[in-house]
């Protein structure tokens, strides 16, 4: 199948990449003329403007806009919908709030065009990893576009099959799901990042205990001098806490058991304020979620090792780096 692509970034180039690999067939738009051309050079079809990277589809188009969430990309697909007919199929896979989602959805309806949200998981490793997606949309446009989807997904891996599934949709365990009409796909998704906070805040506390074992403090026969890089290596091997975080966590520490080159200051997406939001409209206790969210406000003030352990999760699995010395974010 075919399918375009507007933005290129860490994750737009390598969903194209992971896609043109598996056979399918890709047109690209960036306003980076050189991600184009990267992309081209792999054998996509480079678009010079939006107006040619519609012209370049075949019908009935699926383009997928793959940008920050706000207003670059409700201008994009505004601009993107004026350009499509109806039959035309836009695809959201940004970290884009649920109820945007459903507002863009009825209009974008109105002119005859589809409209999906996919919240995508896999950051930077996605083109090696796949990605788990969650999907909102009509059941009809999600099925027709099922081999996109299908080709991205992680597969079922070596993940051993859950006793009790026999007869579901066999895509979940492949590592993509139809959540639910729009909307659906990055409520999920929202709710997805706001636990990778918590789960995220409990291994960052963990060791930060960890690391402060021998401090002068403690009485001296209650003090541990202890390896945390051994440490986060044997949990990954046998006991009840392994993830694909922890696997991040051990190789970062490996490389540098004082992550020295990390500060500790901690952004947030986003995602995890809607969700705080979310548990609050719900009358949903949030305790840890929310706690989670608030280490981050509080690491841009004042730095601990459980910070480092948080900045170098994100930039292992999602390549976000600190803002430099002046507070400056880096450029995307």
């Amino acid at each position: 199948m075919q399918l375009g692509m507007i933005g290129l970034g860490r994750m737009g180039g390598n969903i194209v990449r992971r896609l043109m690999k598996g056979g399918h067939t890709a047109v690209v738009y960036d306003k980076s003329e050189q991600a184009v051309a990267a992309l081209a050079a792999d054998g996509a079809a480079g678009a010079r403007a939006l107006e040619d990277f519609v012209a370049k589809l075949e019908t009935p188009r699926t383009a997928w806009v793959m940008l920050p969430a706000g207003k670059i990309t409700e201008a994009t697909i505004e601009a993107l919908a004026k350009l499509m007919q109806a039959g035309d199929v836009i695809i959201d896979g940004g970290n884009t709030f649920w109820q945007d989602d459903v507002r863009r959805g009825k209009s974008l309806r109105e002119r005859g065009i589809h409209y999906l949200d996919v919240g995508t998981s896999g950051g930077v490793w996605g083109i090696e990893r796949g990605y788990c997606m969650m999907i909102g949309g009509e059941k009809a446009v999600v099925d027709r576009l099922d081999p996109i989807f299908a080709c991205l997904a992680p597969g079922i891996g070596d993940i051993p099959h859950t006793p009790g599934r026999e007869g579901r949709d066999p895509r979940i365990e492949q590592g993509y799901i139809h959540a639910g009409p729009v909307g659906a796909g990055h409520f999920v998704k929202m709710i997805h990042n706001g636990i990778e906070y918590g789960l995220m805040q409990a291994y960052a506390e963990g060791f930060d205990i960890l690391k402060n074992a021998n401090i002068d403090a403690l009485p001296p026969d209650h003090r541990f001098d202890l390896d945390i890089a051994d440490i986060a290596e044997v949990w990954r091997r046998g006991s009840v806490i392994p993830s694909w975080l922890l696997d991040l966590t051990a190789s970062a520490l490996a490389k540098n058991p004082t992550l020295g080159s990390y500060s500790g200051f901690v952004e947030d997406s986003g995602e995890g304020r809607w969700t705080v939001n979310a548990a609050i409209d719900e009358a949903v206790p949030a305790e840890v979620l929310t706690a989670a969210l608030f280490a981050r406000f509080r690491s841009r003030k004042d730095h601990t090792f459980a910070e480092k352990i948080l900045s170098a999760m994100r930039d292992g699995f999602g390549g976000h780096k600190e803002p430099n010395a002046t507070g400056a974010k880096p450029k995307a």
